[in-house]
């Protein structure tokens, strides 16, 4: 099935005219007959994009998208699938349903079923459910650390407390509510009085020995997400994880997303280093 085109989905909440030109800028740097459409539930946002390499090396990265957890599509993420298919690496974009209408934890929840499909089903398209990393930018990458530090959802799904290999994040959101820097509450967390930010934040969630991390940020990033990653780092590390960090030169926030698609730039150098070593 190809990928989807932001008409085939329920609408989502209203965005500034900058924030839409970027999502439209992302999308139409992605070449629509490259990617394949799959479905790990019965909601639009419950999908995965699929970029199959020509030389599968076993190794499969699902990466999510960010957009505040009211906004994106998993097709934002295919302009990074080449510089990872080119190298053998099945690339998952991962789509899950977002605020307001799908409050806290649907996000997490969705992003844990969309790794169980790729376990399940990626030998399908040349990956090695042994070989699963996860990823993710801005509220992509809150998600995918909630699920390299938290070891209560795998057995649920029918997956071994270690089938994730790794962990790489973009400009992640680590820590909510009193401390975080953050300007608002975030919609997703739902209404106040249920109290979710303890159970949404990744640095409070750390349970056990992490799966490895590799942490990145914009130079000229938000400064409490500056701060929230180093936090998160030390956490990672105190509790015996492997930690890798990078700034990214010159970035802020948005702009966060160019290296990650340079497939000569560092930053992907270092991610294929990280998929290789573990």
């Amino acid at each position: 099935m190809p990928l989807m085109r932001p008409e085939d989905y329920p609408p989502q909440e209203p965005v500034s005219a900058f924030a839409q030109s970027y999502t439209e800028e992302l999308i139409r740097r992605v070449d629509v007959n490259s990617g394949e459409n799959v479905f790990y539930g019965d909601d639009p946002y419950q999908s995965v994009a699929l970029f199959e390499p020509a030389r599968p090396n076993g190794t499969i990265l699902g990466f999510m998208h960010g957009g505040g957890w009211t906004n994106g599509y998993k097709e934002m993420m295919g302009y990074m699938a080449p510089a990872f298919t080119s190298r053998g690496v099945l690339f998952a974009s991962i789509g899950y349903r977002l605020a307001p209408r799908h409050p806290w934890p649907a996000c997490f929840e969705d992003a844990a079923a969309a790794v169980a499909w790729l376990a399940r089903n990626a030998a399908a398209y040349g990956g090695n459910a042994k070989r699963l990393f996860v990823g993710g930018r801005s509220a992509g990458a809150h998600l995918a650390s909630l699920l390299g530090v938290r070891k209560d959802w795998q057995a649920a799904l029918g997956l071994a407390p270690d089938v994730l290999r790794g962990c790489i994040s973009v400009s992640g959101v680590y820590v909510f509510g009193e401390g975080s820097g953050l300007s608002k509450r975030p919609q997703f967390l739902g209404p106040p009085q249920e109290n979710n930010e303890l159970a949404a934040s990744p640095l409070h969630q750390i349970q056990g020995i992490p799966t490895p991390f590799f942490m990145s940020w914009g130079e000229k990033d938000f400064p409490h997400l500056i701060k929230q990653a180093a936090s998160m780092a030390e956490a990672l590390r105190k509790a015996g994880g492997s930690v890798e960090t990078m700034v990214l030169p010159g970035c802020d926030h948005l702009g966060t997303s160019q290296p990650t698609g340079d497939a000569t730039g560092p930053w992907v150098g270092k991610v294929h280093s990280m998929l290789e070593r573990n």
